[in-house]
């Protein structure tokens, strides 16, 4: 049990682990395939080489099945990265019940102006790392990572910090889930899929370790305006190459507990800073949490 999130295992009736508490870094690129993939590949080794190899064994295909992330299954994703333009990969751990590491990109054809369904598009990217990575190897180290998997990609925003990892859209999951969702605020409800159709260059939401790029920081006034406009104690804006900042709020990554009255003030006073560009889905679809308590999860930073 740690000092800063709880330990949270749900089954949820299944005869396997569907959720556990743990960590995910998502970016959104706003950018043309081209500008996007090498990064993303890039990121990928990053990912590969803190986490070993070995960690991710499977892949999900087109139709859903999962398959062993042999020599075979390389070369198909790589393939599908290079020539599909809406390429979507999912790369799970050794392990598939662990939920432990994940790797996903959801690219776009942003060139594409015939769909209006890509005007707000993103491509996006998540990674997945277990608590037991954090403990292991300290804050300082997992700030130091997302900040590795951060510089190749040329990001509008991103975000990183505690999430519920695992399967959050099968059935009978959500019940199990919610209950924590709003006693713990700082642990995030994942949807980088539907979020990277949606949120063009906004926010989504407020985490331990958040990434800003254009046009979000420029109309911010830049990083010192933004660090002129935050006093919590141990939050600190870094600059970042290309016009970028990365907001760190606190030294690890805080769930909180509204029944013991810690409702992480410097979360609530980057959110109301930031507040003008908070993505908020326009239909209240957010994984687990019903329609009508959307807004509520949305803006429990605010309220």
């Amino acid at each position: 049990m740690s000092l800063h999130y709880p330990r949270i295992r749900i089954s949820a009736g299944f005869d396997r682990l569907m959720v556990r508490e743990g960590l995910s870094f998502t970016f959104h690129i706003r950018r043309h395939r081209g500008e996007t993939l090498p990064g993303v590949i890039r990121s990928l080794e990053i990912y590969l080489d803190a986490i070993g190899n070995q960690s991710l064994g499977w892949y999900s295909d087109d139709e859903g099945e999962f398959r062993e992330l042999n020599d075979a299954g390389w070369k198909r994703i790589r393939r599908e990265l290079l020539e599909d333009p809406f390429p979507i990969i999912q790369l799970y751990d050794d392990l598939l019940a662990e939920r432990r590491y994940r790797f996903e990109y959801h690219g776009k054809d942003l060139e594409d102006q015939s769909r209006p369904d890509t005007r707000d598009a993103t491509c996006a990217v998540t990674f997945w790392l277990p608590t037991e990575f954090l403990e292991a190897n300290g804050p300082s180290r997992v700030r130091e990572l997302a900040l590795q998997l951060a510089n190749p990609l040329p990001f509008s925003s991103g975000h990183g910090g505690l999430s519920f990892n695992g399967e959050l859209d099968v059935a009978g999951v959500g019940e199990e889930v919610v209950p924590y969702c709003f006693r713990y605020p700082g642990i995030d409800l994942p949807d980088v899929h539907a979020h990277s159709w949606r949120i063009g260059t906004r926010v989504a939401g407020i985490h331990w370790l958040n990434f800003l790029g254009r046009p979000v920081l420029e109309e911010l006034g830049g990083s010192a305006s933004l660090l002129a406009r935050l006093h919590s104690p141990g939050t600190t804006v870094q600059e970042l190459d290309g016009d970028r900042a990365l907001v760190t709020l606190s030294q690890w990554p805080e769930a909180g507990d509204i029944e013991r009255g810690d409702n992480l003030p410097a979360y609530r006073e980057l959110a109301r800073v930031l507040e003008p560009w908070l993505f908020q889905h326009p239909r209240g679809l957010t994984p687990c949490i019903p329609r009508e308590d959307a807004s509520r999860w949305e803006r429990r930073f605010l309220d």
